[in-house]
């Protein structure tokens, strides 16, 4: 029996974003598997829970009984299905996934059924401050071979509108919902007639819109005929779903923000969404990101993977092996790395002519070079774009 002999967090920033990877060492050596476990905007409680509270629970364990891991370190501390516990044992459990690889010589797609296409088409994101400004952006993304592109205009909620606020009016990232969508639905009528209809569009509305408004949103998208919608909605308000689905034919897309499968489960079984979009990391790991594609499959929903720059190259290489072993995958979104990136990790995914392809390494193929990783320290600061206001100063949720 091979057993974990130690585990470790490793924090780095070579992009000045806070990525944690988990690193679980076996009895065996030089045997060793790594995990995402990022959560940057509270990277230090992750970390806390990984090495106060994982690390004693599973030194001991057999490597091989992921299954069994992961079902108990969810209910160790009894309370569950939050984004610090969910993304310590994400971390856990994609590294106990890379370890079963590596004991198999395969890489982990073959672990969940081998391929079902050779790789993953992505999306990459353009954004602008105007319409020509986005198109130019979208048309260079094509020009590399992207067929698919996340358009916005001034990133979530959109920039530039004329907002008056009140006396004394806190600080915050202040937006116009109405101006938003308005820009939006322009936005949209410029790139159809200067992009045309072979290039699929995507917009995400990060959560910014009253349910109504919502609704009134997709409908208008309608003729745009989008690939899809993203969060609509945010998580407190899922029920909405129901209306904009009556309302509109526009493909939804949702999940970002989930934790808990009680979030997920009645809009892919009652077919509200078309896209299960969530953190693969953020619902803890390879284990319950299997279990959704089957439940989703079953309905007719894609997936649709998160897959920002807060999540690190091992969380990435993640959701390739996931992407191309799902017969009901859709699109998955890319970030793409900077140079430090590259020097910090080996093994990351490569992106040619708009699909993304793992290596054939076992398990998930990526490695990190711990001293270099040194180099690029966390910096433990409150993110500024989470604190959206309405032009009165209402906070709203994103």
């Amino acid at each position: 029996m091979i057993t974990i002999r130690d585990v470790k967090t490793i924090m780095t920033a070579p992009e000045g974003i806070n990525l944690v990877v988990v690193k679980i060492e076996t009895s065996e050596p030089g045997l060793f598997g790594l995990g995402c476990a990022t959560f940057t905007q509270r990277y230090l409680s992750v970390a806390s829970v990984i090495d106060n509270y994982m690390k004693p629970f599973l030194i001991g364990k057999d490597v091989q009984r992921i299954e069994d891991i992961w079902q108990t370190a969810m209910v160790s501390g009894y309370w569950r299905n939050g984004p610090e516990l969910n993304n310590a044992l994400s971390g856990v459990d994609m590294a106990l996934w890379d370890i079963k690889g590596k004991l198999a010589g395969m890489p982990v797609y073959q672990l969940l059924g081998g391929k079902c296409r050779e790789g993953a088409a992505v999306y990459k994101h353009a954004d602008g401050s105007s319409p020509e400004e986005v198109e130019a952006n979208a048309k260079a993304y094509m020009e590399q071979g992207y067929r698919y592109i996340r358009c916005q205009m001034g990133l979530y909620g959109g920039r530039g509108a004329a907002i008056t606020k009140p006396e004394n009016a806190l600080d915050g990232a202040y937006y116009d919902p109405k101006a938003y969508m308005r820009s939006i639905v322009g936005l949209f009528e410029h790139l159809r007639s200067q992009l045309g209809w072979e290039v699929e569009f995507i917009h995400d509305v990060h959560e910014r819109l009253t349910p109504i408004d919502a609704v009134g949103f997709a409908k208008q998208l309608e003729k745009f005929q989008l690939f899809y919608l993203e969060d609509a909605l945010p998580p407190e308000q899922i029920e909405w779903f129901k209306n904009i689905r009556q309302h509109s034919t526009t493909p939804l897309a949702m999940g970002e923000l989930f934790n808990n499968p009680n979030e997920w489960v009645p809009l892919i079984a009652n077919r509200l969404i078309d896209f299960i979009r969530i953190h693969v990391s953020q619902i803890g790991g390879i284990t319950p990101a299997k279990k959704v594609i089957s439940l989703a499959e079953t309905f007719g929903v894609r997936t649709a993977w998160h897959g920002p720059g807060d999540v690190s190259p091992v969380g990435h290489a993640a959701n390739v092996h996931l992407d191309v072993s799902s017969i009901n995958f859709g699109i998955q979104e890319w970030n793409g790395f900077k140079d430090e990136v590259h020097e910090v990790f080996s093994g990351i995914p490569e992106v040619r002519n708009g699909y993304v392809y793992p290596n054939e390494k076992p398990g998930l193929g990526v490695d990190i070079d711990e001293k270099l990783a040194a180099k690029f320290p966390c910096s433990d600061v409150l993110p500024a774009w989470t604190l959206a206001r309405l032009p009165d100063g209402t906070s709203f949720r994103p």
